[in-house]
């Protein structure tokens, strides 16, 4: 059985206008066109669906229980044509990020506000995690992309740069290192220090980039989130080393960042996305939205 849609929108447009010239009108196809999608509807589906007289053409029993499953039929498919077309003109849809708190909380939402506007049909979902854990929404399929540091051993997720910091130490103000207008690393290896836990894509980038210099730094106390990070900072636990994105942060709650030099270590914060997996029309555009503010930041 080869039942086509073009048979049965003939079908239901011969049924309601009860004639073919009429139902050819409305389809825009000739009288005998018509005639032949019904005439291959019937032989498909081996039923009579019309008497046909010179000057009548009336439903048999088997097309007038036919009709309403035809029309249900059409109708169901019409549904998924629109919301096809509505994912991808963007008039409704979702996109799914999870970002590290910190880029959750400071970067994110200007662009939603921007992409919202532009998109009101669609749904912008932020899932706040710790850095870990956007690579693992990424490779799992819970999140469109993340928003965080890449780990170079991950094979499976791909990374496209969107912006780079820089490590600073963090400290109170009245700290004796918060006298130095900067600080070098080698000040910083012996004294114990706050921060993220070992397989922390922040730290890991760090240590390696420390390692190349033949240096390793000694936590203290460690702990995932960077608030609570700048938490015990400033309940006077130690200094920290954390990105200078951090820095808005800790002025506010009184503490002073210094530049940590020889070398100036980079951060690199990236788009993630599961490399086998292809994005909807509305996550491309949140990712494209993304892309095009990078490429103004480095013009």
């Amino acid at each position: 059985m080869n039942v086509t849609l073009r048979q049965l929108r003939a079908f239901i447009a011969v049924a309601e206008a009860q004639h073919f010239t009429r139902a050819g009108e409305r389809l825009e196809l000739s009288q005998s066109s018509v005639s032949t999608l019904v005439r291959e509807l019937e032989e498909n589906l081996g039923l009579r669906l019309f008497d046909r007289h010179t000057r009548m053409l009336r439903l048999t029993q088997a097309g007038a229980e036919l009709l309403p499953l035809a029309r249900r039929a059409m109708s169901d498919l019409d549904q998924v044509i629109g919301s096809a077309n509505e994912l991808s003109t963007l008039g409704r849809g979702r996109v799914s990020i999870a970002a590290a708190s910190l880029q959750a909380a400071l970067l994110l939402p200007r662009f939603i506000r921007l992409y919202c506007d532009e998109y009101p049909g669609v749904k912008v979902n932020v899932q706040d995690v710790t850095e870990h854990e956007v690579i693992d929404k990424v490779r799992a399929g819970e999140v469109d992309f993340g928003l965080g540091s890449a780990i170079a051993t991950q094979q499976d997720i791909a990374a496209r740069l969107l912006m780079t910091d820089e490590f600073v130490a963090v400290m109170p103000a009245d700290h004796p290192l918060a006298r130095h207008a900067e600080l070098v690393w080698r000040t910083l290896k012996d004294i114990p220090l706050i921060g993220p836990p070992p397989g922390n894509a922040v730290r890991v980038q760090l240590d390696l980039a420390l390692a190349r210099e033949g240096l390793s730094l000694t936590r203290q106390y460690e702990v995932a989130l960077p608030l609570t990070i700048l938490g015990m900072v400033e309940g006077g636990l130690g200094i920290a080393v954390m990105t200078s994105a951090m820095s808005r942060l800790a002025h506010m709650l009184g503490l002073v960042t210094r530049q940590v030099t020889e070398p100036v270590i980079h951060r690199e914060i990236s788009l993630l996305f599961h490399a086998d997996r292809s994005l909807s029309p509305a996550a491309q555009n949140f990712r494209d939205l993304l892309l095009r503010w990078r490429e103004g930041v480095d013009a």
